[in-house]
């Protein structure tokens, strides 16, 4: 049965072997991004139905001899997780994170090694400065080993400064690393005995193949995960212009109660926290602040986000200063079935790439805010988006966001 695009959870998890091949090849194809794969697979009702259209959805997008991901590539990454002892977690599938799922860019597969039952406790996320201070590492600590005595989970980065103290105070109590490279690729290198010890007591994460080394784009991406895991997201030390400032504005994208660490007006590392605090975040001095946020059900095991949205809401947040080149992101499903590309006529799908293209820029914007501006269907709107995806002329960024690659403002 095709599933229903408008449906919460379209997804058919895969069942058998073949399946699982079929959707990491489908994630692992050149230009298939998240969002992408779930728009192919509501259009075409699965991975091996997706894959045998994709070259003509490439070539009816200008893309030329595409060839989707190699079945062996995939077979061996299944290989190699079996060989390390990873567990592969398929969105709709038993044992996947019900709060993850609910986001709009859940990842479709994810690998897990450690202690899959963390997954099903209450989550709160820390995150931070790399470069944090002796008073912020410190304060990251006392918060992670605050939240463990209260039998909550800590979710961050593993990377240097915040995110290693809040893994490290909270190893006994539980704690989860969400990595933006392969899940057996420790980054940085300084933090290679915690990664072993959280792989042993807690729960290494990663949406990404093995091996992989991650770079910058790769982070963004992470820190969606980290924050669509948690209940709470918690920011110790953060520039003004920072990428916890950016994980901030994905929490609230997603629903997510966001808090904060006030800092010495004078030092440049505080200067994101209380932007955040003047703006609306809950200030936090201890581990009972963020309890206080998050409501009585949260410590039950069957507490899920679409509860904890129920609570009060949080005070809207303006994080225009904070992040200026950024754009408040709020990307709702499409309401109807997306037409297919061969239904459109070559001048209609023309022109409408180009009003895509003439209204964007770097700078990101809302899906759906593109699709009030342009004023078409949405059915209309996104196979266009998959076409230009495809040839490179946007980008889909965290959030349902779209962009142009800088390169490529000039070019159409």
């Amino acid at each position: 049965m095709k599933p229903d695009p408008n449906s919460k959870s379209p997804l058919t998890p895969p069942t058998s072997e073949e399946d699982r091949v079929a959707w990491l090849r489908l994630i692992r194809s050149y230009r298939v991004g998240p969002s992408t794969f779930h728009r192919l697979m509501g259009e075409h009702g699965s991975a091996q139905a997706a894959l045998v259209a994709l070259p003509d959805v490439a070539a009816k997008a200008g893309v030329k001899d595409y060839t989707p991901y190699d079945p062996a590539l995939a077979r061996r990454e299944i290989d190699l997780a079996r060989a390390i002892g990873a567990e592969m977690l398929c969105l709709g599938a038993p044992g996947y994170p019900a709060d993850l799922a609910e986001i709009s860019d859940a990842p479709p597969v994810l690998w897990a090694l450690g202690r899959m039952n963390l997954l099903t406790q209450p989550k709160v996320g820390l995150v931070g400065a790399r470069n944090a201070s002796s008073l912020g590492t410190r304060m990251a600590r006392h918060l992670a080993t605050d939240l463990g005595r209260a039998g909550l989970v800590v979710v961050s980065g593993l990377a240097r400064g915040i995110d290693a103290a809040a893994h490290s105070a909270a190893l006994n109590s539980g704690t989860i690393a969400v990595l933006a490279g392969g899940a057996d690729t420790i980054y940085p290198s300084e933090n290679t005995t915690l990664y072993n010890t959280i792989r042993e007591k807690g729960l290494i994460l990663s949406e990404r193949p093995f091996g992989l080394h991650p770079k910058a784009r790769d982070f963004p991406r992470r820190n969606r995960i980290i924050s669509g895991l948690a209940q709470a997201l918690v920011v110790v030390e953060a520039a003004y212009r920072s990428g916890s400032l950016i994980t901030a504005r994905t929490a609230l994208d997603q629903g997510r109660e966001v808090l904060s660490v006030p800092g010495h007006p004078l030092d440049a590392r505080a200067g994101g926290c209380n932007a955040l605090i003047r703006d609306g975040a809950r200030l936090v001095r201890n581990g009972a602040d963020i309890l206080e946020a998050l409501p009585p059900a949260i410590s039950a095991p069957d507490h899920t986000a679409t509860a904890n949205r129920d609570r009060r809401a949080q005070p809207k947040l303006d994080l225009q200063d904070a992040a200026p080149d950024q754009t408040k992101p709020n990307a709702p499903p499409p309401s109807a079935p997306p037409a297919s590309p061969a239904q459109r006529g070559l001048r209609e799908t023309a022109r409408l790439h180009q009003q895509i293209l003439s209204r964007l820029s770097p700078t990101p914007v809302a899906e759906d805010q593109l699709i009030r501006d342009i004023g078409a269907p949405a059915r209309q709107i996104a196979p266009a988006l998959t076409d230009l995806e495809m040839t490179g002329d946007i980008k889909r960024q965290p959030g349902g966001l779209l962009s142009r690659p800088p390169n490529a403002t000039g070019s159409k």
